[in-house]
């Protein structure tokens, strides 16, 4: 149940945490790195927080859910001030390149997942589990250049079993 902020002169820091629905620590943390601001402490008395600074970590929260990086959420809070609307159109444009970009990467890995997977239930292929057999493959491609070799484990896998892969 929502407490009004003006009960008590605002909220404390855990009443503030407890109505967002996250940790104390992420209110320090949010604080600490200029996503909230840190109210003023009267002379001995404790820090009260506002609604302002609930809709605030809202607004995060809901952001963060969206797939925006807190670096993303500072953007969006200082255009917040409804008169940045193409410049926050083109963030979230942006964004939603970037997760389309995601989708089709794993559409492509569940691809190569289900044919590993076709091939494993015919038991055909060399002596072994074909998706093992896969794994363990050797084969000299573009995709074994030295830079590529520098590159995790898997996405070199990756790269073998998914025919193209973008890259952000």
């Amino acid at each position: 149940m929502l407490r009004q902020a003006t009960d008590k002169k605002g909220f404390r820091i855990s009443e503030l945490a407890n109505e967002a629905g996250v940790h104390v620590e992420t209110i320090r943390y949010y604080q600490g790195i200029g996503l909230l601001p840190r109210p003023d402490r009267a002379h001995g008395r404790i820090r009260r927080y506002g609604a302002d600074d609930l809709k605030r970590v809202r607004f995060i929260k809901r952001a963060q859910a969206l797939g925006f990086s807190l670096e993303e959420i500072a953007l969006l809070l200082g255009l917040s001030d409804g008169k940045h609307c193409a410049e926050t159109q083109a963030l979230a444009e942006k964004k939603l390149a970037m997760v389309e970009g995601k989708i089709s990467d794993l559409a492509a890995i569940e691809k190569a997942l289900k044919g590993l997977i076709t091939e494993c239930s015919k038991g055909s292929r060399k002596s072994g589990c074909p998706i093992i057999d896969t794994l363990a493959e050797d084969a000299v491609s573009a995709s074994d250049s030295p830079a590529s070799r520098a590159a995790p484990a898997s996405a070199r896998v990756r790269s073998r079993l998914v025919p193209t892969r973008r890259r952000f």
